[in-house]
């Protein structure tokens, strides 16, 4: 009597495994709440990452909180829009802060 070998099934490679497995996702998630900026925006913005990394969200909320004080709407605006293109959350605390200061009437930014 001759002994054939037969090697055992992995179970992520049995058919009822694949049948179980979770697709996936054919598009990406976005969590920016279909809020896009423009293109001059995100192109600042990656650049502005690209130079500061991590921590260039917190250097933008930076730079507009100090274009904020000095009375600079334009750069206070473009600022905001950078930081909120590289982290929405932040900046929306950020301008939560200035409307506690009764600042708001002063700038408005950029909706």
């Amino acid at each position: 009597m001759t002994i054939h070998f037969a090697a055992a099934r992995t179970p992520a490679c049995s058919p009822i495994a694949r049948a179980l497995a979770k697709r996936a996702t054919s598009r990406a998630a976005n969590d920016n709440g279909g809020l896009v900026p423009n293109d001059d925006v995100l192109k600042a913005a990656l650049r502005h990452f690209g130079e500061h990394g991590l921590s260039a969200a917190r250097v933008a909320r930076s730079n507009a909180k100090d274009a904020f004080f000095a009375g600079d709407k334009q750069a206070y605006n473009w600022w905001l829009s950078i930081t909120r293109t590289l982290d929405k959350r932040l900046a929306q605390q950020f301008e939560r802060k200035i409307e506690s200061l009764g600042c708001k009437d002063v700038i408005d930014p950029i909706g």
